[in-house]
């Protein structure tokens, strides 16, 4: 098991994750099937019935736009679960689409040889045992192990949520981060909303990304990189946080949803957004990974499974820009 210790320079597990540089963050589940951006946990698991799942699509269009690596939803505020867990009977199990949609992701990222990065959130609006702070932490450990075990292979990024639901200590993040880094040495985990007050359970906008300043306080620790969705560095991005007296080397890892920097998952209204600008991407892109800063661009799946070609067509001009463009 890797410790994050004090240092003023980026560790191996981090070096690794800023040769990244670019990734897809994919948003997929309950939610796309009820015209929501976020739900309760209330929505039947049933309601969940895409017609396919072209996670071999997704990962080639990472691939081909010059991703290193993608992000994949397995369970966020709603509790609703996307892989084959025998913790909840609220996921893919009891739902319209049984595939274990991180199975396949995890396939396709091995045969693209692009890493598998997994979001899951703390917050959970489904899970009975939430607010039993012990139990609900065992559930997690159950459930990362799940994830992180070695059945979808190795993970390089551990992507937390929903932290402000509940003050940082109630979350355990020792006992979260040294079990990731047990079942998997190489992934870099961090908590949203990474720097803060560690006493207050709200982000504060004293503590967004383009007000850091060296020495502020890590709010989630242990965490082995930044976030803060969806805002930016400034260019002068420090990178040492502070810990119990002790400073940290934190790269930082930004946000951008292709649908006006609003769509998270795939809703009715999609197609009304236009996808940003190709000079937008291209200069964030730029900005964040000349600072050893990181960048993925969200793209949704609509209720086929299937990404937009509008969305495809934006990244693959991007890459053209930037000159990592990559045929299959």
């Amino acid at each position: 098991m890797k410790r994050l210790l004090p240092s003023t320079k980026p560790n191996p597990v981090q070096q690794a994750q800023i040769a990244r540089r670019y990734g897809m963050f994919i948003h997929f589940g309950i939610n796309t099937f009820f015209d929501k951006k976020w739900s309760d946990g209330t929505l039947p698991a049933s309601g969940y019935k895409p017609t396919a799942i072209d996670a071999d699509g997704w990962v080639r269009n990472a691939y081909e736009a010059g991703m290193n690596y993608v992000v994949l939803i397995t369970k966020h505020h709603d509790g609703f679960c996307l892989w084959d867990t025998q913790y909840t009977d609220y996921g893919v199990n009891n739902s319209g689409n049984t595939t274990d949609v991180v199975a396949e992701v995890a396939k396709a990222c091995t045969r693209y040889g692009v890493g598998l990065g997994l979001y899951y959130s703390l917050w959970d609006r489904h899970e009975r045992c939430y607010r039993d702070d012990a139990a609900y932490t065992e559930y997690m450990c159950r459930q990362l192990t799940e994830l992180l075990g070695g059945k979808y292979g190795k993970v390089v990024e551990l992507w937390l949520d929903g932290g402000w639901d509940k003050r940082p200590k109630r979350w355990h993040l020792d006992k979260i981060y040294d079990l990731v880094h047990t079942l998997q040495p190489d992934c870099a985990v961090a908590v949203n909303t990474t720097i803060g007050n560690p006493r207050r359970k709200k982000p504060s906008n004293r503590y967004l990304p383009e007000r850091y300043r060296e020495g502020m306080p890590i709010k989630y620790f242990p965490s082995d990189f930044r976030l803060f969705d969806p805002h930016f560095t400034r260019e002068d991005d420090p990178k040492l946080y502070a810990h119990d007296g002790e400073l940290y080397y934190l790269p930082f890892e930004a946000t951008i949803c292709i649908r006006n920097m609003n769509n998270w998952f795939w809703d009715s209204k999609y197609a009304a957004d236009k996808p940003v600008e190709k000079d937008f991407i291209v200069e964030k892109y730029r900005l964040l990974t000349e600072r050893q800063n990181l960048l993925v661009v969200n793209v949704a799946p609509d209720t086929n499974g299937k990404q937009i070609e509008e969305d495809i067509r934006r990244l693959q001009e991007v890459a053209e820009e930037l000159g990592i463009a990559r045929k299959a």
